[in-house]
Parts: structure tokens; C-alpha cells; sequence
């Protein structure tokens, strides 16, 4: 009975749909490529101004809660304390959220910028070295993390608040009412699990890829299929472990080796690489980022018909609007017991932080080794992106320990991010219960990696999928708006029904004044 209880129709639907499209990607790869990419194609031409729009909406709404009477409401009740201390809090926001990407682009998106910069800017030129950086900053800022804040303190709020579910649907009851809870409900929550089974199956192929790669560039190990599989069986054995750990248990001592392992990597570079011209980046960069911040969230090419926004800025809006559900479920879950405030301070702005801390060293120092040292950066980054960080830390002191380091930091973001998701998933189709059962993700996690040892041997599988998975940001992008349009309803009424209990209580207590006078 326990089973037919927590594993309703959203679970079995979201199995069968995922299903269906890996099949079609396994037995007709070409044709899921094809369809995916016209598809994707109508959506960002026509959609584009869409996605840049919302996305800056999101940036404002999130600074607006951060200064709004509500950001003294704590998400839990009155008496409730963080669940985790800040630290770890951080460590497994961010390593759910951007950690294994930030290892990847960290090098790459820079130099690409730099080679094929924003309209305008000639390439090679130190314009492009300035704008590469801006635009990385830009790409892993604000705009991704107001998403995830958003999504993030909804669920939150209506669980810990509200005492709901965890489901995304249960947000939307303060302007639905009950019908969350009949068709219109599972659709919403099946349209989320969907979503965050697809990026989940594709980030686990391309992260396979990843770590074939920097094995290939340190150890001469072949990049090849049989590879490959061995990595995911791998991977996939270290995240199932964690998940059956526990939250509290896996995440959570995975997210602060992370972070502390990343920190010692960037401290490094930091150290032995540019120092001077590092510090010198980051402090010019922000001020230009901050500079023109407006310019960019709105920036379209109507007339020269320019590909760097398509190609880059609504490409990263659909990514993080498509991984949301997932990011934004598992953030919800670890931030129990914080204010408003708090929780935007630290969703938002740490992160964000962090993440232009980690392009000016790691994309600062590749630049340099490329403009002033004349080494090959940007010939590895033309030939192979997966080798970028690699050939970069090899010009280093200890370049191969750091390589391997480099190794083991991106097969630890991936088997927590591998873990979170098998969590998120589980969480999902399982009536939005905070402690899944390990059964279910086991399921889900099994599943993710068989998708992605199934599709990696059709690589153009793969890219279909996660074309496809991008598609349904579009879908994703009006329930956010939903969302907050209704987490702002909720919101009101709870400062208006505070102020409301204020001014009885003073009213009563001048009363009882007067009387006492009397």
C-alpha cells in the first residue's frame, strides 16, 4: 500500500515519456537531432526577446524581496533554525547548482568568447579578452541565480511555511486553489520531472565525456565508448552509494569536500599563475559586468541578424530555466529555517560571487597564457573544449598532480550532482515527500545512467536529447512567471495579515494602559 501511495501517476508517466524519447534518440538518433533542433531553432528566433525579458523580471523580483517588509519571514515557523550550518549550506547549493559547469567553462567559455566575441568587437583583440570575461560573468551571475532563487523560495516557502508539499505545483495553490491537487497538478509536477530527466541524463553523457577527456590529456587514456562506459558504471556505483547514504550523510559530506577542494584549485592558480593581472580582471570585469548588466539582459540583433545571443545568452537562459526544477527543488529542500533575506543573500549574491572569482582566475590566467605568453590555449580550445583546463593547469608548477586534482574535482561535483538529482527526481514522483524512498532513486538513478551509456554511443543521440530538453524551458518559463506571481500574492498577505495582528495587539495593549492610568 506504501508504494501505491508515494508512487502515483506523476511517476509512472514522467518514466514512460522519458522512455519514449530515449528510444527515439537511441534507434533514430539523426531524426531526434533534426526534430529537436528545428524545434529549438522556432523557439529561440521567435522566443528569444521572451527569455531575455523573464529572466531580468526574475533578477528584479528576487532584489525586491531581498528589501521587502517580507524578507523577515522565515522559511519554517517562527522558532525554526537553519538546518545546516552556512558553510555546508553553500557548498551543496552550489554544487547541485553550476559546480561541475563552472570546472568545464572555466577556461573554455572565456577563450571562446575571445576568439569569437559579441558583434562588433574584432576578434583577438584585448575588446574581446574584456568583453570574453564580462560575458562569462554575465552568463553565471545574476540572471541564473535569480531563476533558482525564485523557483527555490516558492517551494520553500509553500513547504515549510505553508506546511504543503514539496511539489512545484503546491506553489501555485495560493491562485489555483485546489485544482493543484487534481490533473491540472500532476501535469505541472510531470512537466518538471521530465525536464529534470533529461538534463540529468544528458549531464551525466557529457560529464562522462569530460572526464574521458582530462583521463586522455593526463594518462593517455583512450576517449572511446568502451571508456566511457566504464566511467558512468563508475560514477554510477559512487552516487547510488550517497543517495542511500542520505542527505545528510552523502550531499552533504560531498558538497564541502567540494567546495573546499575547488577553493584549493583556485587558490593555486590563483598563487602560481598571473596574480597581479588576476586581481586586476576581477576588479575591472565587475565593474564592467555591473556597467552594463541592463544592456545585456535586453540585447538583441534585429538588423545584422548576429547568432552570439542565440548561440550563448538565450542557449544559457534555456539551460538554467530547463534545470530549475531540479536545482530549484534541491535548494528548496537544505534551506529550511532561514529568513527571506538570508536565503536571496545567499542564493543570489554568494554564488554569483564565487563564480566571477573562478572565471578571472582560471579564464584570467588562460588569457594570459594566450596574449602575453603566446602558448596554445586557444588551439586546445578550437580542437577539443573538453581538454581546455587541462592544458592550461600543464603550464603550471606540478602541472599533472594539478591535472589529476582537477580529475577528482569533476568526478566529485558530478557524483553530487548525479546524487542531488536522483534525490530531486525521487522527491518528485514520490508526492513531494522530503526523504524519498532509496528504492525510488535507486530507480531514477539506474535509469539516468543507463540513457546516458545508452545514447554516448550515439553522440548525436545525446546532443538531441539535450536539445530537447531545452525545448521545454519554453512551457517552464510561463509557470515560473506563475510561480511568482503567486509566491507574490502569498507573500502579501502574509505581511498584510502580520500588520494586521500588530496593530490589534498594540491597540490592545494601549487599552490595557489606559485602564491602568485610570
Amino acid at each position: 500500500m506504501r508504494k501505491q501511495r508515494e508512487n502515483g501517476a506523476v511517476f509512472y508517466i514522467s518514466v514512460v515519456v522519458v522512455l519514449l524519447v530515449v528510444g527515439w534518440g537511441f534507434l533514430l538518433p539523426d531524426n531526434l537531432a533534426s526534430v529537436a533542433e528545428e524545434a529549438y531553432a522556432f523557439v529561440t528566433s521567435t522566443f528569444g526577446w521572451f527569455y531575455l525579458t523573464t529572466t531580468f523580471l526574475f533578477l528584479m523580483f528576487a532584489i525586491f524581496l531581498f528589501f521587502s517588509p517580507a524578507s523577515r519571514i522565515r522559511l519554517g515557523k517562527d522558532n525554526d533554525e537553519p538546518q545546516y550550518p552556512y558553510f555546508t549550506w553553500l557548498a551543496m547549493l552550489f554544487s547541485a547548482g553550476m559546480g561541475i559547469g563552472l570546472v568545464f567553462y572555466g577556461v573554455a567559455e572565456p577563450i571562446y568568447h575571445y576568439i569569437t566575441p559579441p558583434e562588433g568587437i574584432a576578434p583577438e583583440t584585448p575588446a574581446a579578452a574584456r568583453a570574453s570575461l564580462r560575458y562569462s560573468f554575465f552568463h553565471w551571475g545574476l540572471q541564473p541565480w535569480a531563476i533558482y532563487t525564485v523557483i527555490a523560495l516558492a517551494i520553500a516557502y509553500t513547504q515549510f511555511r505553508k506546511g504543503d508539499t514539496g511539489l512545484i505545483s503546491a506553489t501555485f495553490r495560493p491562485i489555483m486553489g485546489k485544482r493543484v491537487d487534481g490533473a491540472l497538478g500532476k501535469g505541472i509536477d510531470t512537466l518538471a520531472s521530465v525536464a529534470t530527466a533529461f538534463g540529468v541524463a544528458t549531464s551525466l553523457g557529457l560529464g562522462t565525456l569530460q572526464i574521458n577527456g582530462g583521463l586522455e590529456y593526463v594518462f593517455g587514456i583512450p576517449n572511446n565508448p568502451s571508456v566511457n562506459l566504464i566511467i558512468i558504471l563508475v560514477v554510477t556505483m559512487l552516487f547510488l552509494l550517497s543517495a542511500i547514504s542520505g542527505l545528510d550523510r552523502g550531499i552533504r559530506y560531498l558538497s564541502n569536500m567540494n567546495l573546499s577542494l575547488a577553493g584549493m584549485l583556485a587558490l593555486f592558480v590563483l598563487i602560481t599563475g598571473p596574480t597581479l593581472f588576476i586581481m586586476d580582471n576581477l576588479t575591472a570585469t565587475i565593474g564592467s559586468y555591473l556597467g552594463n548588466i541592463v544592456t545585456m539582459s535586453f540585447l538583441m540583433t534585429p538588423f545584422s541578424q548576429g547568432t552570439f545571443v542565440g548561440d550563448w545568452t538565450i542557449f544559457y537562459w534555456a539551460w538554467w530555466i530547463a534545470w530549475a526544477p531540479f536545482v530549484g527543488s534541491f535548494i528548496a529542500r537544505v534551506s529550511k529555517g532561514r529568513t527571506i533575506k538570508e536565503f536571496v543573500g545567499g542564493v543570489l549574491l554568494v554564488p554569483t560571487v564565487l563564480s566571477m572569482v573562478w572565471f578571472s582566475i582560471f579564464g584570467g590566467t588562460a588569457l594570459h597564457m594566450e596574449i602575453f605568453q603566446e602558448l596554445p590555449i586557444t588551439a586546445a580550445v578550437e580542437e577539443d573544449m573538453t581538454s581546455a583546463l587541462f592544458v592550461t593547469l600543464n603550464y603550471l608548477p606540478w602541472g599533472t598532480f594539478i591535472g589529476v586534482l582537477a580529475i577528482l574535482l569533476i568526478t566529485m561535483f558530478f557524483v553530487t550532482s548525479a546524487d542531488s538529482a536522483t534525490f530531486v527526481l525521487g522527491m518528485l514522483t514520490s508526492r513531494g515527500t522530503q526523504n524519498p524512498r532509496i528504492s525510488v532513486k535507486v530507480i531514477w538513478g539506474l535509469l539516468m545512467s543507463g540513457i546516458a551509456g545508452a545514447l554516448i554511443f550515439t553522440e548525436t543521440g545525446l546532443g538531441g536529447l539535450q536539445t530537447a530538453s531545452l525545448v521545454i524551458a519554453l512551457p517552464f518559463t510561463v509557470i515560473l512567471l506563475l510561480m511568482m506571481y503567486s509566491i507574490y500574492k502569498a507573500l502579501k498577505r502574509e505581511v498584510h495579515d502580520s500588520r494586521r495582528k500588530e496593530r490589534k495587539r498594540l491597540q490592545k495593549l494601549e487599552r490595557l494602559l489606559e485602564r491602568e492610568e485610570d
